[in-house]
């Protein structure tokens, strides 16, 4: 089952270490009010400045607020940033705010202008009118959420060592790697979308026409025809194929800039994309979740333990032949789109989906990785069975009239009250709100929880 690079890890006993990985968490969240309408409140004054603070933001609306972690060393300790900060958020918001629970947003207005659009940079803002011209303001509206993960330092000098000839640098291992991870996740992307898919309908005034879907989906965000984003998808066969491909979508101007084209999964190292090609990958960005509504923070933990062990998986067993590349991952997004617009109690590539989760059982007892991933590769087993288990078959139970209102202000505000009950609710951003990592842990723990 394992790879030669698969091997080397298990027989240096680093398979703790290559599944530990270096984890950040950015979540975005609609501000809305108790109707279940797009907030039109101010940005709360007591987080900090919308455009500097790095761990709250906004996104492309105004009233959508993005958390951002720190880079944590493990994903518990991401989680913890994540709830302390949403916490934050949460307890700054006006009287009779929430933070909509779902990805598409909620009621929009019927008279979708600039206004809506988000107080930013000068280079941002003109990239989002820049933007506009070619989509329309609901097209940037869904919310989702983000997972960062970078790789182990010993395992890049474990693999270096071993292979020599192979890679001249830790930097070219690194590369691979990341390109290697990124490949999987694409590939079964569509795997990804039907277990964590929760985007099943839009509410009113979402759609400008009757281009729209008849029935309640998987995942309007991750669908091709009706979700964000640039319908776009770049050359993951090796990073000088993934920067090329951008740059010529510029140039023959598919894309705006290389930022339209970030894809399910976004190489992040340099921001200049041709000097990425030098200095190479330092970590990837998962883009393909849509928000848990069962989370007050949008993911559960299960969920990043199940993309931890993915990720291990796809290092550790043999990866795509270069030249299969580009027809595997082309033949992956026609799966992922026909996944994200199926109803929600379907589940159309069942056989290939009990014969993926069979392969990660037998890995996940390979390499002895605990009762805790025993029992989400169970948990994911049940959800392919019954689609019903899944976040779009149970949203699809509360939805009253074609909307999905009632559940997500209930759920919202629920969550708003609990927030607002901490014993220490986090102000420091009405000190300093441009705040270091080091002094949010210190702020937002104090003793309380080691990081």
């Amino acid at each position: 089952m394992f790879s030669k690079i698969g091997q080397v890890i298990f027989d240096n006993e680093a398979v703790s270490k290559i599944s530990d990985f270096k984890m950040g968490l950015e979540v975005e969240m609609d501000r809305a009010d108790e109707t279940g309408h797009l907030s039109v409140e101010p940005y709360p004054n007591t987080i900090g400045d919308e455009i500097t603070n790095p761990w709250i933001t906004n996104d492309f609306l105004e009233a959508m607020s993005e958390v951002v972690t720190p880079p944590a060393n493990n994903a518990i300790d991401a989680v913890h940033y994540l709830y302390s900060i949403n916490t934050a958020l949460r307890t700054a918001l006006s009287p009779g705010e929430i933070l909509w629970p779902l990805s598409m947003p909620p009621i929009m207005p019927k008279v979708k202008d600039k206004s809506l659009i988000a107080h930013t940079t000068p280079k941002k803002q003109k990239y989002f009118e820049t933007w506009l011209k070619k989509h329309s303001i609901s097209e940037g509206a869904p919310c989702g959420t983000h997972v960062n993960l970078s790789i182990s330092p010993h395992i890049i000098r474990i693999i270096h060592e071993n292979f020599p000839n192979r890679f001249k640098s830790e930097q070219e291992v690194k590369n691979y790697l990341y390109m290697t991870i990124a490949q999987g996740f694409i590939r079964y992307r569509w795997l990804i979308t039907y277990l964590f898919g929760a985007s099943p309908i839009a509410e009113e005034n979402y759609f400008d026409n009757e281009n729209r879907p008849k029935h309640p989906v998987r995942s309007l965000r991750q669908s091709t025809s009706f979700g964000f984003g640039a319908k776009f998808f770049a050359d993951y066969t090796n990073l000088d194929s993934y920067v090329d491909s951008m740059n010529e979508a510029v140039k023959n101007k598919t894309l705006l800039t290389t930022a339209e084209g970030q894809g399910p999964v976004r190489l992040r190292g340099d921001n200049d994309l041709d000097k990425m090609k030098q200095s190479g990958i330092q970590y990837i960005e998962l883009r393909m979740l849509d928000l848990d509504p069962s989370s007050s923070i949008g993911i559960r933990t299960g969920t990043i333990r199940f993309l931890r062990l993915m990720a291990t998986y796809f290092i550790m067993t043999p990866s795509l032949k270069p030249s299969e590349v580009v027809k595997t991952l082309n033949r992956a997004n026609e799966m992922n789109d026909t996944v994200a617009l199926e109803k929600p109690d379907e589940c159309t590539y069942r056989t290939h989906a009990t014969s993926l989760i069979r392969q990660l059982k037998f890995f996940v007892n390979s390499i002895q990785a605990g009762p805790e991933y025993q029992e989400i590769i169970q948990d994911m087993g049940l959800r392919v069975k019954y689609p019903q288990l899944t976040p779009s078959g149970q949203l699809q139970e509360k939805i009253k009239d074609n909307s999905l209102v009632e559940y997500a202000v209930k759920l919202g505000s629920d969550y708003q009250n609990g927030a607002l009950q901490a014993l220490r609710p986090f102000r420091g951003f009405e000190d300093n709100d441009q705040p270091s990592a080091e002094d949010l842990k210190e702020y937002l723990f104090g003793g309380s929880w080691e990081v």
